[in-house]
């Protein structure tokens, strides 16, 4: 390593003109990666749901479905606007009454469901348009563009396809301020608590040129999720600021030690503090990968991106970052200026004072913190994230306003299910509670007539590959419990009819994201916490220190996440789930820290209390940079950002981050006090000098 590291420090120009040159393919692929605003096809292929979803594509053309609120407007100029909707690209057809019946004939003549389906009074018509492919498809956004430009202010378009366009619109149009704002705010912590006026930009300009290279190297993924693409950049900013701080303060006590010889203290520098930045990434890559074991891909999606992000910014930190500090040493050392953060002697002092209370206090925390954080109320349904004013979410209202229809669902059956069978289906399924209408063949052709007379296309909308197509339109609205139990209702009536039949649509795609869901919390919060424990254990070779750790920031996670039940709020569900794993992965770090400073104070000297005293003075800089960049690069964004899913993830991360800060400067050392005993004789060689330990218990 040590000569690795002086070729790194004699050839800083090089390496800097190659990380430089690494950008160009790197924005080529940030391009080129496809980007997924459908949360519900994160869901698993084998689950009910996502297999009707695959029927409906496939063997009816039919990846998604709208429906068009069109006002204050005559049958004969609907009809035109039909006409031009069904030649885009994109949609496969369109549904309305003059599929049914010639516009000439009166409306009396329908089946009044049929009319209550299609009509809300004289007041606006709704027709049903069938995409080619799925909801987040690239053909199917750009195709609701198309139908919202064709069909005029008049119009409204509900459903999913328009609710991830506007999604996409919104969320493309935030993502460049997302970026700024973490820049500016953590650029702001920097200049307060470095002695340095120029190192901040350099800091920030090597993590800025990781997240580039981390966002070009998602192509190999083909696709991220949106949330992902929000989050990514902002999460790499303060996640992986660490390692740059604790690179950069070891730099200044090598200066010191070899004044006049940058090179020698860079080599000294990056050789030391390879070990503890790769000890410390582990942990937090970690935390990030146990998101893969998520059967929603979304964790995997975020995991993978995450930790490939902090492994380059592990690489970027021990090589880029060192060619930038040398080729503006002077500068960096030319400008100084004093930094707003304490000396930490009346904060070791009181910690060292006061231990056994902060203990018990940590004890009485966690217990309603706990309680807290498994009781706090989640919300499923995606549109509830959304502004009020977004186009699709006022056409969402109008649906329910003036059709009653909250969700629409699909029934897939045998086609070769008796007709008198789907009759009784049908009649059961109207019956249930919440049901608006229900859309079958039989149900208006009737037994006595034989399906050769339909026309093929109006059969085509209904058959196919094997299957009966049946439209559920229902009252409630999509996650609801109301909704839950009914779809739960409808599928055993359809089963009592096919046992192999089956149920999509949003309301049973999300029911089965509510499933799926409920068991990757635990999941995830499991594996993360097993894999953590297993690597402080590696690297403390201790089994006490893993499990004060591992309390330790689990109580600021509980507590962070618990704060919502008591306060009212109810959070999306994305964040019970990924929010602690981040939180773990994003702050152990700071632990860690402190801990091997310990560790080392201890080596010096056998008073513990002093040791503490002194790791805590040392440490408590790095750990409150690190922190406060973490807070400034998720805070902005919680404020900034009209999408409550990024907002509330983004604000609940900076209030961690702070909480975490909190729990490692006053509950950390006063648990590592406690239990010093228990962490001498359950660690190997925690005390290497053959000095007499004097325990102070």
């Amino acid at each position: 390593m040590e000569r690795i590291a002086e070729k790194i420090s004699k050839h800083s120009k090089l390496i800097l003109l190659l990380a430089v040159v690494l950008l160009i393919p790197s924005v080529f692929g940030y391009l080129k990666t496809d980007i997924n605003y459908d949360i519900l096809s994160y869901l698993p292929e084998n689950v009910p749901s996502t297999k009707a979803e695959k029927v409906l594509e496939n063997q009816f053309g039919c990846g998604a479905l709208s429906m068009l609120v069109v006002e204050n407007m005559e049958d004969k100029d609907v009809a035109k606007i039909k006409d031009k909707i069904a030649k885009v690209d994109g949609v496969d057809q369109v549904l309305w009454v003059d599929n049914f019946m010639d516009l000439s004939v009166p409306k009396e003549m329908l089946p009044k469901d049929m009319t209550d389906l299609l009509y809300s009074g004289d007041k606006s018509t709704m027709m049903i348009i069938k995409m080619e492919e799925g909801t987040a498809a690239l053909r199917t956004l750009n195709a609701v563009e198309s139908i919202k430009d064709i069909a005029g202010k008049q119009a409204f378009l509900s459903g999913m396809c328009g609710i991830l366009k506007d999604t996409k619109d919104l969320a493309d149009k935030e993502l460049p301020f997302y970026v700024i704002a973490a820049g500016i705010l953590i650029l702001i912590i920097l200049q307060l608590t470095l002695e340095s006026t120029v190192l901040p930009f350099i800091l920030l300009l090597n993590i800025g040129m990781a997240v580039i290279y981390n966002f070009g190297s998602n192509i190999i993924f083909g696709e991220i999720s949106y949330i992902t693409k929000a989050l990514a950049a902002v999460l790499q900013l303060g996640v992986t600021m660490d390692y740059s701080i604790f690179l950069l303060h070891r730099y200044q006590e090598e200066k010191a030690i070899y004044p006049g010889d940058s090179i020698k203290a860079m080599t000294k520098t990056i050789r030391n503090t390879v070990t503890s930045v790769i000890g410390g990434s582990q942990t937090t890559i970690a935390g990030f990968l146990a998101l893969c074991v998520m059967q929603l891909g979304f964790g995997k999606d975020i995991g993978l991106v995450m930790a490939k992000g902090v492994l380059i910014g592990v690489l970027s930190t021990i090589t880029v970052l060192p060619s930038f500090i040398l080729i503006f040493d002077k500068q960096i050392d030319k400008y100084k200026h004093r930094t707003i953060l304490p000396k930490f002697k009346m904060t070791s002092k009181f910690v060292i004072k006061h231990y056994k209370k902060l203990t018990i206090l940590f004890i009485i925390i966690f217990i309603p913190a706990f309680f807290g954080y498994k009781n706090a109320k989640v919300y499923y349904n995606l549109d509830e994230s959304l502004p009020a004013s977004f186009p699709s979410i006022i056409a969402t209202n109008k649906m329910k306003n003036d059709y009653n229809m909250e969700s629409t669902n699909f029934i897939l059956i045998k086609d070769t299910t008796p007709s008198k069978d789907v009759n009784k289906m049908i009649k059961e399924i109207e019956n249930l509670e919440g049901i608006n209408s229900v859309l079958g063949l039989e149900k208006y052709i009737g037994p006595r007539i034989d399906e050769d007379f339909l026309p093929d296309e109006l059969l085509s909308q209904l058959k196919g590959g094997g299957y009966e197509q049946i439209i559920v339109n229902s009252k409630y609205k999509a996650a609801s419990d109301k909704c839950n139990s009914q779809i739960e209702d409808i599928n055993k009536i359809v089963h009592k009819y096919d046992k192999d039949g089956l149920v999509g649509g949003e309301g049973p795609l999300t029911l089965d994201l509510i499933k799926v869901s409920a068991t990757d919390l635990d999941r995830v919060s499991i594996i993360s916490i097993i894999a953590v424990f297993i690597i402080i254990a590696i690297i403390f070779k201790s089994f006490a220190i893993p499990v004060i750790l591992v309390f330790t920031i689990q109580c600021a996670i509980y507590v962070n996440l618990g704060i919502p039940y008591y306060t009212g709020t109810v959070e999306p569900f994305i964040a019970s789930i990924v929010l602690g794993t981040i939180q773990l992965g994003a702050t152990i770090d700071y632990a860690i820290l402190l801990v091997s400073r310990y560790k080392e104070e201890r080596n010096r000297q056998s008073d513990k209390f002093k040791a503490m005293e002194d790791s805590i003075k040392s440490s408590g800089s790095a750990i409150i940079t690190s922190a406060l960049s973490f807070f400034g690069a998720t805070i902005g964004v919680g404020f900034l950002s009209k999408l409550e899913m990024i907002s509330v993830l983004c604000s609940l991360m900076a209030r961690g981050a702070i909480i975490s800060m909190i729990m490692i400067i006053f509950i950390l050392p006063a648990l590592l006090l406690t239990c010093d005993k228990f962490i001498l004789k359950t660690s190997k060689k925690f005390i290497t000098t053959t000095k007499t330990v004097k325990e102070n218990n």
